[in-house]
């Protein structure tokens, strides 16, 4: 199977390492800074913007594309003009062609649940996004399962919890703290990778929500982390103390947005986690903390 990463970045990077050995892959970039990570993981390199219909004729045929582009931490408008407009140019620009893909899986996130006052919320459960950005992603979530079929393309979507791992543990925000109090879903950056692998390889689901099997308490986590670094444990904040501070209002609605989410699907189809929760996924971290301080 030849397949390209469309935004290969922190997951698609990864993606890319685990498809080498079983399959071709290409990796797109928006960036040249970004050319040189994608041709160390053995993939061919390719320089594209996936909102410039142009760019992406760049790009070879290939069996499957995954859409893991990012809108660099912008706003809603900018993050509109990525998921759902590049979106869309990349089922017209690949769809047109003589041979097009068959599979496309689209990477999303849980924040397009909204609050569910720390309930668990399943591929089931109703979507209700709560700000401007988690709109524009459960939009593209729709034209990824129901628009890319109008292109003979078989489209779904990867929904993942919060991402962790290399460069991205954020040991200082938990040990040192203050912590609010909520729920955290996470999934290692492996296991994304790994559940868009399944995806492609292993399932025709059009949809999975991609966490791993242990949503905890940031409270218990902060603890348990520190516990480990052989630190003292950090500060904790309600969230009625810490809405008392200024602000905004994309801010107090993280806060306030507290769900638990399920992989009972996931594991259902036979997807095996290499960090099932993230007692694993951070002992490398742990580790490397602790040798810092010997």
């Amino acid at each position: 199977m030849r397949v390209a990463i469309l935004g290969c970045g922190y997951v698609g990077l990864e993606l890319a390492r685990q498809l080498a050995d079983d399959h071709e892959v290409v990796g797109v970039r928006r960036s040249a800074d970004g050319i040189a990570a994608v041709e160390e993981t053995g993939a061919e390199a390719v320089q594209a913007d996936v909102t410039d219909s142009a760019d992406l004729e760049g790009v070879p045929d290939v069996d499957a594309l995954v859409f893991a582009a990012s809108s660099g931490g912008r706003g809603a408008e900018a993050a509109r003009r990525v998921y759902v407009e590049g979106l869309r140019t990349v089922l017209e620009t690949f769809g047109a062609r003589e041979d097009p893909p068959e599979r496309l899986v689209y990477t999303s996130s849980t924040g397009v649940y909204g609050d569910h006052d720390g309930d668990w919320v399943d591929e089931s459960t109703p979507l209700d996004p709560t700000t401007e950005k988690t709109r524009v992603l459960a939009e593209a979530e729709r034209v990824a399962r129901e628009e890319a079929p109008e292109h003979g393309i078989d489209g779904a979507v990867a929904r993942f919890a919060g991402l962790y791992g290399p460069d991205r543990y954020r040991l200082e925000r938990y040990l040192e703290g203050p912590v609010t109090e909520g729920y955290l879903n996470m999934i290692h950056r492996e296991d994304a990778a790994g559940v868009v692998r399944f995806m492609l390889e292993s399932t025709d689901e059009d949809l999975l929500l991609a966490v791993d099997d242990e949503p905890v308490e940031k409270w218990a986590f902060a603890d348990w982390l520190a516990d480990e670094c052989g630190v003292e444990r950090p500060p904790k904040r309600t969230k009625d103390e810490r809405l008392e501070d200024d602000l905004s209002e994309a801010a107090r609605r993280r806060i306030l947005t507290s769900k638990r989410c399920s992989n009972d699907r996931l594991r259902e189809l036979g997807y095996e986690f290499r960090y099932p929760t993230y007692r694993a996924g951070y002992g490398a971290a742990v580790e490397a903390f602790r040798d810092r301080d010997d």
